[in-house]
């Protein structure tokens, strides 16, 4: 436990960290040790039922009510059990980051950045399939899909969070003669709140450490569909040296946790990713508890996508078939980026359907245990039966065609077959509203019409996560990237619409989609600071007179 009184240490040193590189992604072929690894770790976290605690401030708490964890590919299989979190136990935390932040934030930066670097460190070494076999069974990710999102991904944000944070450090003001001006980057007044995903481990560790890096302490509260990964998260945060009350996870209910946090006037920023309809209902409660707080909470949040393909009457069929298949199915179409609309040209889509559709067919679904399969469950019962009744309303309305997939089998785990809807109404219910799922609808336009597309495009939806455009005319690119300029915050050029990488492509949306604040970016540290000018005058003046009062 941190002291709570802080001795200042003397800086020796402008410390250079560690340049970040992206983690290289493994393959898991047949027959490499990273395989062999991971089939023993799936086996071996299948073998055990988990007692996961909360913790706050430290301690591991256990309230008794426990909620039953499954994978969602074999709901009749326990995982283990987390013990939900009451009110009592949401201040608690709030206190124990209050009693952690003095120390914390006068902590030199470079010890701060040397616990998430060693954290990155833990997870790309003995913890990687251990976190990959966690995200695995809890929420039904493939292999190669695990392998970039709790592995490559999070180490990443790590690594360049550290690097992101030096050169926000680094940006100082200009000094005049006699005059030293400095900044100091303070981390915010309070606690931050951060509410995370489940479809993302990475984005549920990257959400609370990005605060914490810069100084901040964090009340953490994931989905409670990633609690079996968010788990070894905070082992693996402890591991590396997080001091107690820096980062306290617990469990509560929505309502509960609001009810509280948003009431306290210690509150400082939210960092969320989730629904645009709770992130607004967020918004409203902070608004209305405004003259509660000390200060002007940050509210930073990255929410739901409708996110666009559009082919060019020129772009390659087979360029096209890949980006749909890849770009709307990989975890089964639960991500926030993933293609959930598509704009094809009348000239191409029979050849574009018939590639598709072939690769759809060899597609296996199954458990994720099962390395060949390439599909596996939704994340619970409620989205299965949200996306079932979407396609079972798509079967019966003449404005659409069904032309792969739609069976639907909750029996074992929660399948949802690929499925391909084509609409002659371009302003049909899933083309405008985010399912969440692995359900593609298709409008056919006419070669003529692609600029009038564009617009419909960019007013079909009220969100602007992803887009792309697929392209071999020149021209073709640059109307569609200056129509589609509002669109998406992360757009891309013959590409699916999905795959940013940390330090590369910083990912956000506007509109109904977020605050467009960039993870992966420096940008988006820059909210979880407060900065305060300093100038110090070495030589003061001794008499008010300017030299203009002279006669």
């Amino acid at each position: 436990m941190l002291n709570s009184i802080f001795v200042a240490t003397m800086a020796t040193g402008f410390f250079n960290t560690p340049v970040p590189k992206n983690e290289p992604v493994k393959s898991y072929a047949p027959g490499t040790s990273e395989r062999k690894e991971l089939q023993d770790t799936l086996s071996a976290l299948r073998a055990v039922e988990l007692d996961i605690p909360m913790y706050i401030g430290g301690t591991e708490v256990r309230s008794g009510e426990r909620i039953r964890m499954a994978p969602p590919h074999d709901h009749q299989h326990t995982l283990g059990y987390f013990h939900k979190s009451s009110k009592t136990h949401v201040n608690e935390a709030i206190n124990a980051a209050l009693s952690a932040k003095a120390s914390w934030a006068h902590m030199p930066w470079e010890h701060r950045a040397s616990i998430f670097l060693k954290a990155a460190e833990l997870i790309a070494g003995p913890y990687r399939s251990r976190l990959n076999a966690a995200t695995m069974l809890g929420q039904s990710k493939n292999a190669y899909q695990a392998e970039i999102d709790s592995a490559c991904e999070i180490i990443d944000f790590l690594r360049f969070n550290v690097y992101f944070m030096t050169q926000i450090y680094s940006e100082q003001p200009e000094s005049s003669p006699g005059v030293w001006n400095r900044m100091e980057w303070r981390p915010l007044e309070g606690f931050v709140y951060a509410l995370t995903p489940f479809n993302f481990t990475a984005i549920a560790g990257n959400l609370p450490t990005s605060c914490a890096l810069m100084g901040n302490v964090v009340v953490w509260k994931p989905s409670n569909t990633q609690v079996y990964s968010a788990h070894v998260l905070m082992e693996i945060f402890k591991k590396a040296g997080v001091p107690d009350g820096v980062i306290n996870l617990i469990y509560p209910s929505g309502p509960d946790a609001a009810d509280v946090i948003f009431s306290h006037p210690d509150f400082a920023g939210i960092h969320f990713t989730g629904s645009t309809a709770v992130f607004q209902d967020i918004w409203k409660s902070i608004g209305n508890n405004i003259h509660r707080y000390k200060s002007y909470p940050r509210i930073v949040g990255e929410t739901g996508g409708k996110d666009f393909i559009i082919a060019h009457p020129s772009a390659e069929p087979e360029m096209v078939s890949v980006a749909l298949s890849r770009g709307a199915f990989e975890y089964q179409g639960q991500k926030c980026s993933a293609a959930s609309r598509a704009y094809i040209p009348s000239t191409i889509w029979p050849k574009v359907k018939d590639l598709l559709l072939a690769d759809l067919k060899t597609m296996k679904m199954g458990p994720t245990e099962d390395f060949s399969n390439f599909i596996n469950a939704v994340i619970d019962e409620k989205s299965f039966d949200k996306l079932k009744s979407s396609i079972d309303q798509a079967r019966m309305d003449s404005d659409v065609d069904l032309i792969y997939g739609g069976n639907c089998d909750k029996r074992c785990g929660y399948y949802v077959e690929p499925t391909v809807l084509v609409t002659r109404n371009p302003n049909y219910v899933t083309m405008c509203e985010e399912l969440f799922g692995p359900v593609l609808t298709i409008y056919i336009y006419q070669d003529s019409e692609f600029e009038s597309t564009l617009k419909l495009i960019d007013s079909t939806s009220n969100y602007a996560l992803t887009g792309s455009i697929l392209s071999q005319d020149r021209e073709a690119i640059v109307k569609a990237t200056q129509c589609l300029e509002h669109a998406a915050g992360n757009f891309y050029i013959n590409d699916k619409c999905t795959g940013a990488v940390v330090g590369q492509q910083p990912f956000g949306g506007a509109r109904g989609s977020g605050t467009n604040d960039k993870a992966g970016a420096k940008i988006n540290l820059l909210r979880w600071v407060s900065p305060r000018t300093i100038k110090e005058t070495f030589v003061p003046p001794t008499d008010y007179r300017y030299p203009f009062l002279n006669s």
